[in-house]
């Protein structure tokens, strides 16, 4: 029998592991070194961490040279997974989440969480819901046997669709949710965190395969940022949950409650993109990677804009933590459901 596992890396399969003792060890230096979280903080632009900064670019970089945009050429000849997976990522994910969010944290959990503090819950909720997953969708197709090729379209599209896209629906959700954004901030977040590390993502591959071809990009070249991406992440982590030591220790009841509907959101989306996929007789290896996107989330951007939009002591940023802390544990799980309903798509080519 097959590992369900094989193919992902040491730090990707134990991510879950990873963050919680990232958020001890910030915890513990929060709590018992208070003057590391506040040197950390002396460091700001325009509300901006720069040693956070500078770690969220080591997360997003290396994703984004993984997108081949030279494939958007070959869209047309079998759209219909596409168009399921924009619709899904775009005109229903973020606005689900939104709902089930808001609905646990002001009626289900009123009694648990202060108004205030379900705001900013609900805000990191929809930072996560507007920002569908480009990185980590590559290790789910890969073991639901997903098609690559259709894969890397489906990312390349989605990074396309969040440069137009995530702005306008962050500001009109978190403006229906009272909060007040200036467009300004929010615009240069996915500037710093999208537009330039994609722009240089693309011209390090191109300029990479030019030298030195395609096969040593993909087999030795971008694999040397594996673990600098994880690395990133974990130290984000840990500076966050530093400056978070104080909340999360008067609160740490919050961590499950946010994770509640979040997890619910994540089973939802991925029924709403696999489910129609069948529908319309897709193949399970353009539908797995269809119903993965949508449930999974861009969470590294989710938390740059929180950390840049309110700081990183805030609670919204520790709302878009908590994904990170459900993301592989519950991807997991859907890896195992798409792998057991193989039997509900027409039978794969072999050729």
């Amino acid at each position: 029998m097959e590992n369900k596992l094989e193919g992902i890396g040491f730090f990707e399969k134990y991510l879950t592991v990873w963050v919680m003792l990232c958020m001890f060890a910030g915890i513990a230096i929060g709590v018992f070194l208070p003057e590391v979280p506040r040197f950390l903080s002396k460091f700001e632009y325009a509300h901006v961490s720069i040693p956070i900064a500078i770690l969220i670019w080591l997360m997003i970089y290396p994703m984004m040279m993984k997108v081949d945009f030279e494939s958007i050429k070959n869209v047309g000849k079998n759209p219909k997974g596409l168009f399921v997976t924009w619709v899904a990522n775009w005109l229903i994910k973020p606005f689900t989440m939104y709902a089930i969010a808001w609905f646990f944290f002001f009626v289900v959990f009123k009694q648990f969480i202060p108004e205030d503090l379900a705001k900013d819950y609900l805000a990191g909720a929809i930072l996560l819901g507007a920002a569908p997953c480009t990185a980590m969708v590559f290790v789910w197709s890969h073991l639901t046997k997903g098609d690559p090729a259709y894969t890397v379209v489906q990312v390349a599209t989605n990074d396309l669709i969040i440069l137009v896209a995530f702005t306008p629906i962050v500001a009109l959700l978190l403006g229906i949710s009272g909060i007040t954004i200036p467009w300004n901030t929010l615009l240069l977040s996915v500037v710093l965190f999208v537009v330039i590390p994609l722009a240089g993502g693309v011209l390090t591959r191109r300029g990479v395969i030019k030298r030195k071809g395609e096969e040593y990009f993909n087999t030795k070249f971008i694999t040397k940022f594996n673990n600098i991406t994880i690395g990133g992440l974990l130290l984000t982590l840990v500076i966050i949950f530093s400056f978070q030591g104080k909340v999360i220790l008067s609160n740490p009841f919050h961590i499950l409650l946010i994770a509640v509907p979040l997890t619910i959101q994540t089973f939802l989306i991925f029924f709403v993109s696999y489910l129609p996929c069948r529908s319309l007789k897709l193949r399970h290896s353009i539908a797995a990677p269809a119903g993965m996107i949508g449930a999974s989330n861009f969470f590294e951007l989710s938390v740059a804009v929180a950390i840049s939009l309110f700081g990183p002591t805030s609670p919204v940023a520790l709302a878009t933590i908590v994904g990170v802390l459900v993301e592989v544990p519950v991807m997991l799980t859907l890896v195992d459901i798409a792998n057991r309903t193989k039997h509900w798509f027409p039978e794969e080519k072999r050729g």
